[in-house]
């Protein structure tokens, strides 16, 4: 039994890991890596195994960097099983006919200027019509349920606490004396995040993938996140200028409307308008409320209450590339929540284009930048950015706001391990930088007394017997 690393191995995304059993081959993840040129260089060569051979997929949620090249893994002639719980089947179809737009008009757009040289076109990294052919290969697999997709190989879902429908996996290879447990982190869920339930914990495992994005840090507590983020609110408010909140359209966005609602209720809101400036947002909006039955208990009793995550008066999602457009022409302060959460691409871009130069206007930062992205640029204080080969001058606010995050805290991650007492589990880290990864094997070895992996991409590690 092993498994070999073929991303998110030392670095934060692209998940990708192929698990061998004597003949049978599953894929864990088939995720896209993002934030720079070598990203997407990366994200274009040919895998690195054959996806003919592959028996099983098994995705762990559906942001980008998990499930991102399942379509140019099917166009590649993978036609088996994608094994995926019901909620993450129906984000990761938004997301990837997304995908797949913007990649179909970001090569059309540099066919122009490439053509415009003399120079050849370029072609999307897949299409739609990719998408359209890797849809049919989901199989929904619900939490809790033992699945056997091929002999002596059994899986099973727990909730991992990060967006609506992630999932911790738990494999069982083999049988009798010779299974071995091997357990998936996923990404993993803070404690009392907004909307959904606590990852779950488990207490056996002989191999364990965990990730270590924060490993090395913890987030602010929720009431200080809260103060943090009203007090910079107040601040924006005064000053008269926009509030920019780049935002994932899936998970993040549904938790800041779910906060700014919290604030409304306490009557700690200064700004009546807020724009989720994303279509991709609106019908994810749509979708975690029609999963009301996956919220903490938290959201339920408020449901009870009355509360609407999809019906709140100040809350107003565009529809239309106008609709944004006229943002940005909006005299009066507000709040624009939109996509990506790192500025590497989405509409966004436009609204720093039209923001960033201006003094009273605030960019506020909730979640993870990673190198090489514009957001990262803006955090560690660039003086100017380019946004659509324009050099622009940043002289808005900019605040970072890190408690809103949807990943597990280094403590989080600790007390997580710590479950797993039933044995030591053979732990290697994935999704982290290299300096949060050793931060948190080198904490994990004390705990433990067993140094984790930290694998390289392409090394493969054995964990129990054939």
């Amino acid at each position: 039994m092993d498994i070999t690393f073929y991303g998110a191995a030392r670095e934060v995304t692209g998940s990708c890991f192929l698990i061998r059993y004597r003949d049978r081959r599953i894929l864990f993840d088939c995720g896209m890596r993002q934030g720079t040129r070598e990203a997407d260089r990366k994200n274009r060569r040919k895998f690195s195994f054959d996806p003919g051979k592959l028996d099983a997929v098994v995705l762990s949620h559906a942001h980008l960097d998990h499930c991102g090249l399942l379509p140019k893994l099917a166009a590649a002639g993978y036609a088996g099983p994608v094994y995926a719980t019901p909620a993450t089947i129906a984000l990761t179809e938004i997301i990837l006919r997304d995908s797949a737009h913007i990649q179909e008009s970001d090569a059309e757009r540099e066919t122009r200027w490439r053509e415009r040289k003399g120079k050849s076109a370029v072609e999307p990294n897949y299409t739609t019509e990719d998408v359209e052919k890797v849809l049919p290969l989901f199989k929904p697999v619900k939490y809790w349920r033992d699945f056997q997709p091929l002999e002596e190989v059994t899986f099973r879902f727990h909730d991992a606490g990060h967006i609506l429908g992630s999932a911790i996996t738990e494999f069982e290879l083999g049988s009798g004396g010779n299974m071995r447990r091997l357990v998936m982190s996923g990404d993993l869920g803070p404690d009392h995040q907004a909307l959904i339930r606590d990852p779950e914990t488990l207490e056996h495992a002989h191999a364990l993938v965990m990730e270590s994005t924060y490993g090395d840090r913890d987030h602010r507590p929720k009431e200080e996140t809260l103060a943090e983020f009203e007090k910079v609110l107040h601040e924006a408010r005064k000053t008269g200028g926009h509030v920019i909140i780049p935002a994932f359209a899936v998970g993040r966005t549904q938790s800041l409307i779910y906060r700014l609602a919290e604030l409304d209720r306490e009557g700690r809101l200064p700004f009546r308008e807020v724009y989720i400036d994303s279509p991709m947002a609106l019908t994810t909006t749509g979708l975690y409320c029609h999963n009301a039955g996956l919220f903490d208990d938290e959201t339920v009793k408020l449901i009870e209450q009355g509360f609407e995550l999809c019906d709140l008066d100040f809350v107003h999602f565009t529809h239309s590339v106008e609709d944004s457009k006229a943002l940005n022409e909006l005299k009066r302060p507000a709040i624009i929540i939109a996509a990506s959460g790192m500025c590497t691409g989405g509409r966004v871009l436009h609204h720093l284009k039209h923001n960033l130069w201006r003094r009273e206007a605030h960019v506020v930062f909730v979640g993870y930048q990673g190198r090489g992205t514009t957001g990262r640029q803006l955090v560690d204080g660039a003086k100017s950015v380019r946004v659509y080969g324009e050099q622009i001058a940043v002289k808005a606010q900019i605040h970072t706001i890190n408690g809103f995050s949807a990943h597990a805290g280094r403590s989080d991650l600790l007390r997580w391990h710590d479950h797993f007492t039933k044995g030591n589990p053979q732990t290697m880290l994935v999704h982290g930088e290299e300096d949060s990864m050793a931060a948190l094997a080198e904490a994990l070895e004390h705990r433990r007394h067993a140094k984790p992996a930290m694998p390289k991409e392409g090394e493969t590690i054995s964990f129990g017997r054939d």
